[in-house]
């Protein structure tokens, strides 16, 4: 997993702008100076006159031309070039034009002042609990001080992703499955700290950092899921318990008024039989205690018989 992750950094390097770059103003002008020369030594050949004066102003051309065509540098609107003279740091030139002084001055690097995106993870990390995790997050950063970014370290981009990799697995090691799973926000921002202050001697701030991704155990998200499971199931039986628990008390409450009006309990009895029977085919088995209580022997009888009476179609 280390490997692949610093071939990617090593792959990103590689297509970081070098000294080798010629710009397109510096070639044409060196072009059109080189084109002129011939063209005045080819006409003295022509005439036959050579002239010394002449001869060193077409020497001249070509010096010109030549020092224009490596003395001369352009760098884009978000590009900082680390000029050294002799070894040492001199300047930093762009965007824009700019001149250095050939065989005396390089440019070893070009620093990109956007934004830049680093990916970076930790996979198998344990955390406090002994939970393998893999954890994928993204990091975002500046160059604020390229003199630093080029002097300080030897290859800043490379430093940061594995200065943020670095700390993420010592948050995770640090804390509980159940605080990485549910804190992504405040594991953000100690990374966000942390990361900054190793990488502001080099002249690098960081923006933010987002969690993308947290993956657990097969085993351990299937245990979790019949966890959560299970108490969904427990707080529906608890709710199911408090209902019966009010419906009984709605029933007790309205036992009261039948107390002492045994015709308005009566009436209530006749209203239900006639609520269970009148559906066709309906059987409806009364318990024995409520035939006597509540006088549904005689009526159930009279029922009966006005089905037994009712005319067939």
């Amino acid at each position: 997993m280390e490997t692949k992750f610093l071939k990617n950094i090593i792959q990103k390097n590689k297509n970081t702008r070098t000294d080798q770059h010629i710009p397109g103003i510096a070639g044409f002008l060196f072009a059109i100076i080189l084109i002129g020369a011939i063209k005045v030594d080819l006409m003295l050949q022509a005439i036959q006159a050579p002239d010394p004066t002449i001869t060193t102003v077409v020497l001249a051309m070509t010096v010109i031309a030549t020092y224009i065509l490596f003395a001369l540098k352009v760098a884009s609107q978000w590009e900082k070039a680390v000029v050294l003279r002799l070894g040492k740091f001199h300047a930093l030139r762009g965007p824009g034009l700019f001149w250095i002084i050939p065989i005396l001055d390089t440019l070893p690097t070009w620093i990109d002042s956007r934004v830049m995106v680093t990916p970076f993870s930790a996979e198998k990390t344990l955390t406090k609990d002994t939970v393998p995790v893999n954890v994928d997050a993204v990091l975002f950063w500046v160059v604020w001080d390229a003199e630093k970014a080029a002097l300080e370290v030897e290859d800043y981009r490379a430093a940061i992703a594995w200065a943020a990799q670095t700390a993420l697995r010592d948050i995770i090691g640090r804390m509980m499955l159940a605080d990485i799973l549910v804190g992504r926000s405040a594991i953000d921002e100690e990374l966000q700290r942390i990361i900054d202050e190793r990488t502001t001697p080099w002249g690098v701030t960081v923006n933010s950092v987002e969690i993308r991704d947290i993956v657990i155990p097969q085993d351990l998200e299937d245990a979790m899921s019949r966890q959560a499971q299970a108490e969904r199931e427990r707080q529906a039986r608890v709710i199911l318990g408090e209902s019966e628990q009010q419906i009984a008390a709605s029933f007790a409450e309205a036992s009261k008024a039948y107390v002492d009006n045994p015709t308005a309990l009566h009436l209530r009895a006749m209203n239900m039989l006639f609520e269970g029977l009148k559906e066709k085919g309906a059987l409806v088995i009364v318990p024995s205690s409520a035939v006597d209580t509540m006088n549904l022997g005689g009526l159930s009888g009279v029922v009966a018989l006005a089905q037994n009476n009712k005319p067939k179609e």
